[in-house]
């Protein structure tokens, strides 16, 4: 079965500068150290590239698609073309729309207001909440973790068989896991979907940053990302894909932008008249800068070459990967076993400790930033960590005392701008912790653990 794979050039290139990558931070032993970001999972760093070119076009900000003036005009040009930018980046059909929105979120609840009445959707349970949760008006069919790739599809294949064959149906399936970093085998999933008569829509919001994303070559029906993890800040995100259910829903927002014509009835109504390109739901004054982030991101990543970034956190994977396998206390959270392909997204638990706490350790000892809890997928990580996935929890840290069991894990993440020293660093501290314990006392403030003072 096959898999995302880097091409035959497997050269290691250099992390990629990106902001903050020599801010310090204090230690609560004493002392300052450059801080180690670890949690590109949720927002990665931007992109000196993306921030300089932001900063050049700053000046000449303008209003889109209103004024006649020269910097409105330009900066119309520039949202236009930075669609143009990001279409190519994704390899888009020529009929393909692409909308611009706030994020993975925004756009998947775009498309959920824009499927047809009667649709049927089918989502694992795996799926990070953006995915998992918009569908909730519609017939929705949640399906059970698979354990390997080939039984991912086989789950799909039957649960769609099952369907009313009549009515249309949408799958909704993660890239890669934002939990495990796992690569799901999305090209066959969408031969799945197809053959049944279903279409499919790529949650790429963590493949998108770290592996190339070919529409035309997954045969994807639509893919959502978001900027401010493809390096990109300002809260922006893209919904690209067939334009028919999204040229005859009602507009995600209605207002100025995603109207062509308004006029007056004689019964003191109004009759609209809506676009039918990607304006049609993107209402009001669009983001211009947030776009722009994203374009100049697709550039840089396009420009820096696939081979070498792969390959490099093909190598930051393995280092991450080798020294916890020699700390016995970690297990490291998978679905797909360790031979499965996948990003720089790793999740673990430490035995005997809670998951706050050694995060909140890895923090104000050395430096480093990680995540812990259940990463707004909590039917995924309760069911790896072998608890019902249907009990209740938050997607912060629970209320856990240090030292004490906490259903959450932590979670490490890095991608393009991450240097060598902030991995050994981040193993370095896991081995330490686990050997000698922490130096400073915690306590529970707020739901968190944090240091005592």
């Amino acid at each position: 079965m096959s898999v995302f794979t880097a091409a035959a050039d497997q050269s290691v290139c250099a992390p990629l500068p990106v902001l903050g990558r020599d801010v310090t931070v204090p230690l609560v032993t004493g002392g300052e150290v450059t801080y180690a970001a670890l949690d590109y999972a949720a927002s990665a760093p931007a992109l000196q590239r993306v921030w300089d070119d932001v900063a050049a076009y700053a000046p000449y900000y303008g209003s889109v698609h209103r004024g006649a003036g020269y910097l409105s005009q330009l900066s119309t040009d520039l949202f236009e073309n930075a669609r143009k930018t990001v279409a190519e980046f994704l390899d888009c059909r020529a009929d393909d729309q692409l909308v611009f929105t706030r994020s993975t979120t925004d756009s998947l609840n775009l498309l959920a207001r824009a499927i047809p009445a009667d649709c049927q959707v089918f989502v694992f349970e795996t799926e990070h909440h953006a995915s998992l949760l918009p569908w909730q008006d519609a017939r929705v069919t949640y399906l059970n973790a698979p354990r390997t790739p080939r039984q991912a599809v086989e789950t799909l294949e039957r649960a769609l068989a099952d369907r009313d064959p009549h009515g249309p149906a949408l799958v909704c399936v993660t890239g890669a896991s934002n939990v495990t970093g796992e690569l799901w085998p999305v090209r066959e999933l969408a031969a799945a979907a197809h053959a049944h008569g279903a279409r499919i829509v790529l949650d790429a919001a963590q493949l998108a940053p770290h592996h190339p994303v070919s529409v035309r070559d997954l045969d994807v029906d639509w893919v959502a990302f978001s900027g401010h993890k493809l390096y990109a800040p300002f809260g922006s995100g893209v919904l690209a894909g067939r334009a028919d259910w999204l040229q005859a829903a009602e507009p995600y927002l209605a207002g100025g932008g995603a109207s062509r014509k308004v006029t007056r009835r004689e019964d003191g109504g109004v009759d609209v008249e809506w676009h039918e390109t990607a304006a049609r739901h993107e209402a009001g004054s669009p983001n211009v800068i947030g776009a722009y982030a994203i374009a100049s991101a697709c550039k840089a990543l396009t420009e820096a070459g696939w081979d070498g970034l792969v390959a490099r956190e093909r190598h930051l994977i393995e280092k991450v990967r080798t020294g916890l396998a020699d700390v016995p206390e970690v297990r490291i959270l998978s679905l797909f076993g360790d031979d499965a392909p996948r990003v720089g997204v790793i999740s673990f638990v430490v035995e005997g400790w809670n998951s706050s706490h050694f995060a909140a350790a890895l923090s104000a000892e050395y430096g480093i930033g990680v995540r812990d809890g259940l990463f707004c997928a909590h039917p995924l990580v309760r069911t790896l960590l072998g608890s019902d996935p249907q009990t209740q929890g938050e997607c912060g840290a629970p209320e856990a005392a240090p030292g004490e069991k906490s259903l959450n894990a932590i979670r490490v993440s890095f991608g393009a701008g991450t240097p060598d020293e902030h991995v050994d660093r981040f193993v370095r501290a896991v081995r330490e912790l686990v050997t000698d314990g922490a130096r400073w006392k915690y306590r529970t403030e707020d739901g968190r653990c944090v240091p005592a003072v």
